[in-house]
């Protein structure tokens, strides 16, 4: 049987998880390129911060200064974050697409028999196979998308945190 096979035997439900699965990895492979290339432009990343730290403030009024140095890593590290939320959605909501199709599938199953009886098993089995698909394909969405989302999220705390120390280091010549 082909993919396509699964995918119209599947139902309605099969289409979404699909789509969201295509949405998903394309948004995965972009924030993953886009921290490579973060990471790859680090010094000009913390050479900006310093000199925008040291255009807003006086760097003797260290209290105010890191507070601004906090904030402007803060921006910095939302424009990488952006997208990371779908991600998130998509892996929480497969499974339950999944869940919702077995439910579509089973009740097909049971109108199939109280339709015409247990003549005719194919039918039925068609209604069980449903469900059993759009399970399996909910739980292979949902599996890549929860671990790309976690590792992404802490691959941008740790960037976080190590442009702070960076930046601190850079401008008072220390580590904090």
């Amino acid at each position: 049987m082909r993919l396509f096979d699964y995918i119209e035997q599947g139902g309605p439900i099969m289409y979404i998880l699909l789509t969201l699965n295509i949405i998903g990895f394309a948004l995965l492979f972009w924030k993953t390129f886009s921290l490579i290339d973060a990471k790859k432009h680090f010094d000009g990343t913390v050479e900006d911060l310093k000199n925008r730290l040291k255009n807003l403030v006086d760097i003797n009024d260290s209290d105010v200064a890191l507070n601004i140095l906090k904030d402007e890593v803060q921006i910095t590290v939302h424009r990488l974050e952006s997208g990371l939320n779908t991600i998130k959605i998509i892996a929480s909501i497969a499974p339950l697409l999944g869940l919702l199709g077995t439910v579509i599938g089973i009740l097909s199953a049971f109108r199939v028999i109280s339709d015409s009886g247990l003549s005719n098993p194919s039918l039925f089995a068609g209604g069980i196979a449903m469900a059993l698909l759009t399970t399996v394909a909910g739980l292979i969405v949902a599996i890549p998308h929860f671990v790309g989302y976690n590792y992404l999220v802490g691959a941008l705390d740790d960037f976080e945190i190590h442009l702070e120390k960076q930046v601190v280091k850079e401008v008072y010549g220390k580590k904090e």
